[in-house]
């Protein structure tokens, strides 16, 4: 078979999700394939650039093995909960097992109506598509656990949203799109049955070393709270800004999926966010650990059933699993954060340096990514092609801080090349700015995606320098800023 399907989701049948065939579109045409990733995936590129290949990527065609699917789940929307919510846009063709033996999802973003369209089309606007190409292949590039972006076809038809804009599929791939979201479904419809198979299933396949725990259902918690810790600490190291944390958008296997309102912080200042349906500011950056763990005690929530028949007994042991949350993403901060500094680890003292930075970063309004990048330029000035020395500037409040830090640099027994190299992988030159995300769009609006394949191309190698790319590396001027990010749904 061109693309090696093993559907095991889909064999578990009603009411997981529904069969669904993607809605054929007017004509489809290529704007991109994911050659390594599906050289892993046992896929031939070639296969895919094919007229049959971007049929079976637009969804005019279903591919030899392929079990199509709507899921079904429900989420708690901006702190709201709505019982039903599904895959309104999306379909999910099938998994395959890549060369490694590693399960994966692949899944159409946009590709018609589903049971779950609550009246909408079903469609994405080409913008909601290229937004999430980019920046998932360079979280992906960055070591971030992500969802990844295998294809992008255009359809030939146009999408009414504020405006109207040129339809798109997104070929989107996952260890699997099974949500916080997915047990509440099941969880408000008092469906024990269905929510311990799916247990089962997503220990077999996402934690199979907690396999034959005393009680599952605490095992699958405590194994998810600590892939989302590990994950959230990640994003702030970055300055990664979700935008809409959603309970549906909180995978169990700990990637990063819906890259709709998300963007990278510029300048520094906690309470940065960009969504511009979050009206209060409940996503911003500052709050992402405290919503991913409330978004964990939902998810304890719907597994208390299964952890034990006495509910106070059963509540213990679900506050005992997420108290252990802040622990895990201090230790996973704590230690990205010494990388991010050059330092081999963090005690008090070193807290108190990296407040202190903060504080001077955020007096500066200086840039977040280029900032540490900076930093590390002062572990070893002879490196070359650093970036830091045409990149950026430091402002007054940063200057004042830098000798603390030199002085704290003297007592490392590591080489500072060493320490350069850890701190330039922790701190990438080029990060997906917004500005730059936004008029890749644009121009691939208008058909032109030559910003749109060069920013992949750059963002796939982050951490190294190149000043041909020195623009890529800038922030936004003040009249480049955008400010304001869109789901497009």
């Amino acid at each position: 078979m061109p693309i090696p399907f093993d559907n095991s989701f889909a064999a578990l049948g009603s009411p997981f999700s529904s069969a669904q065939e993607p809605d054929p579109v007017k004509n489809p045409a290529l704007i991109t394939i994911n050659e390594p990733l599906a050289r892993q995936l046992q896929i031939d590129p070639k296969w895919l650039e094919s007229s049959v290949g971007i049929d079976v990527l637009a969804g005019n065609r279903i591919a030899e093995g392929s079990e199509p699917v709507a899921a079904a789940y429900a989420g708690h929307q901006f702190g709201h909960f709505n019982p039903q919510l599904g895959d309104g846009r999306a379909v999910l063709l099938g998994e395959i097992l890549d060369k490694n033996g590693h399960r994966y999802d692949l899944q159409l973003k946009g590709s018609g109506r589903t049971p779950w369209s609550r009246g909408g089309d079903g469609r994405s606007p080409i913008g909601p598509v290229l937004r999430e190409y980019i920046v998932s292949e360079a979280m992906a590039a960055l070591g971030v656990p992500s969802t990844r972006a295998l294809a992008a076809v255009t359809t030939g038809e146009r999408v009414v949203r504020d405006g109207i804009a040129p339809g798109a599929v997104l070929a989107r791939v996952a260890s699997s799109h099974i949500r916080v979201g997915t047990m509440q479904y099941f969880a408000a419809r008092e469906d024990r049955q269905s929510l311990a198979t799916l247990v089962d299933y997503i220990l077999q396949r996402h934690y199979p070393e907690r396999l034959g725990a005393d009680n599952a259902a605490v095992a699958l918690l405590e194994a998810v709270i600590e892939a989302q810790a590990k994950l959230i600490a990640r994003w702030q190291l970055l300055g990664f800004v979700h935008g809409v944390m959603n309970t549906d958008n909180m995978l169990l296997c700990g990637e990063t999926v819906d890259y709709g309102p998300c963007a990278f912080m510029e300048e520094f200042h906690p309470e940065t966010l960009f969504s511009s349906i979050d009206q209060q500011g409940r996503y911003a950056y500052c709050n992402q650990p405290g919503i991913a763990q409330w978004n964990l005690s939902r998810l304890a929530e719907t597994l208390l059933p299964l952890i034990h028949e006495d509910t106070d007994t059963a509540v213990t042991h679900a506050k005992t699993a997420l108290q252990r949350f802040p622990g895990i993403f201090e230790a996973a901060y704590q230690t990205g954060l010494a990388d991010k500094l050059g330092l081999s680890d963090m005690n008090e003292s070193d807290n108190a340096l990296a407040d202190a930075l903060f504080s001077a970063l955020q007096e500066d309004q200086a840039d977040f990514t280029l900032a540490f990048r900076f930093l590390a330029d002062q572990v070893n000035p002879g490196a070359k092609n650093t970036g830091a020395g045409e990149l950026f500037s430091p402002g007054q409040k940063l200057l004042e801080w830098l000798p603390r830090w030199m002085q704290r640099q003297q007592v490392e027994s590591a080489d500072p090349q060493e320490r350069q190299k850890r701190m330039f992988a922790a701190s990438p030159a080029f990060i997906p700015r917004n500005h730059l995300i936004q008029r890749a769009i644009e121009d691939g609006e208008n058909g032109d995606y030559a910003l749109f394949h060069r920013l992949v191309a750059r963002l796939a190698d982050s951490v190294s320098y190149s000043s041909i790319d020195h623009d890529l590396a800038l922030p936004a001027k003040p009249q480049e800023r955008v400010t304001r990010t869109f789901c497009g749904t």
